[in-house]
């Protein structure tokens, strides 16, 4: 068991789920927000008020710690500038102080709009270059940059975790094939956590959906054997859509609504639409 994890953004929607988890494989969680504490915390986890985005506030936070899983930054498109401490520079304060504080591994929350601008039916693996699709996209590329920098320039470990559609349940076509279950997400990082090595790698966080964009083929090292399949609401999803289009990019490019709104407007807004939509 490992002596302590640091969780950032545990008060968001993906690191709430992911609390109680990572308290079972450490001896002491630590998990940070800018939001004050819950009502409820496990046994063995303390929270942080703390800004990632300032060194002071982290660095001993970090102190001890075998493991940071970095969920932190603003989960959408904004302009560059609003995105620039959340999502950028928190980053490089989790690296650098994790790496003074003798870590071991970064588990990084990226996501597929690393890879937005890709096609979705071009099958991509883990070793297709960066093309985001939104500053946020873009701020995910650097994010997995510096993990890849941080590694092989000074030994810290990472995976980035290329998170797709973290649903209940999948709402549109598209998700059949990037679903991503809660169940899934946990299962992923718990092998991102626990996997005795990794070095720098990405892992695309999908369920083990039949329709599947992306393959995790070349990271099969992690043992992350996803469970869940979105095709069994494909009949009711399908039932409701709209007719396909091939020349809507929402619809041919892996980030979806977020391949076509314009650079610093909301693409989460785009999702809702479609789901209102279909």
């Amino acid at each position: 068991m490992l002596k302590k994890i640091v969780l950032t953004g545990a008060a968001g929607a993906l690191g709430s789920a992911l609390r109680e988890p990572l308290s079972r494989m450490c001896e002491r969680l630590v998990s940070v927000d800018l939001k004050g504490a819950p009502a409820a915390l496990a046994a063995n986890e303390t929270w942080t008020v703390a800004d990632c985005a300032e060194m002071e506030q982290v660095a001993p936070v970090l102190e001890d710690a075998d493991i940071v899983v970095h969920f932190v930054g603003i989960p959408d498109e904004r302009p560059f500038e609003e995105l620039l401490r959340p999502n950028f520079l928190s980053s490089y304060v989790i690296w650098e102080a994790a790496h003074r504080a003798g870590c071991r591994r970064i588990v990084y929350a990226s996501s597929v709009h690393a890879v937005g601008m890709h096609e979705t039916n071009a099958g991509i693996d883990t070793d297709a270059p960066h093309r985001p699709d939104t500053f946020y996209g873009l701020s995910k590329c650097f994010a997995e940059d510096l993990a890849r920098l941080y590694w092989e320039k000074r030994g810290l470990e990472a995976v980035c975790l290329r998170i797709f559609s973290a649903t209940e349940q999948p709402q549109t076509p598209r998700a059949l094939g990037t679903w991503l279950s809660r169940g899934d997400l946990v299962h992923m990082v718990e092998r991102a956590v626990d996997t005795p090595t990794t070095g720098f790698c990405v892992v695309y966080g999908v369920s083990n959906n039949d329709r599947a964009p992306v393959s995790n083929a070349k990271v099969a090292f992690l043992g992350y054997r996803p469970k869940d399949n979105a095709e069994v609401f494909a009949q009711d999803i399908l039932a409701k859509a709209h007719t396909p289009d091939p020349q809507n990019l929402a619809q041919m490019r892996l980030g979806g609504p977020f391949a076509t709104v314009p650079l610093g407007e909301s693409g989460v807004a785009g999702m809702a639409k479609l789901v209102k939509g279909s």
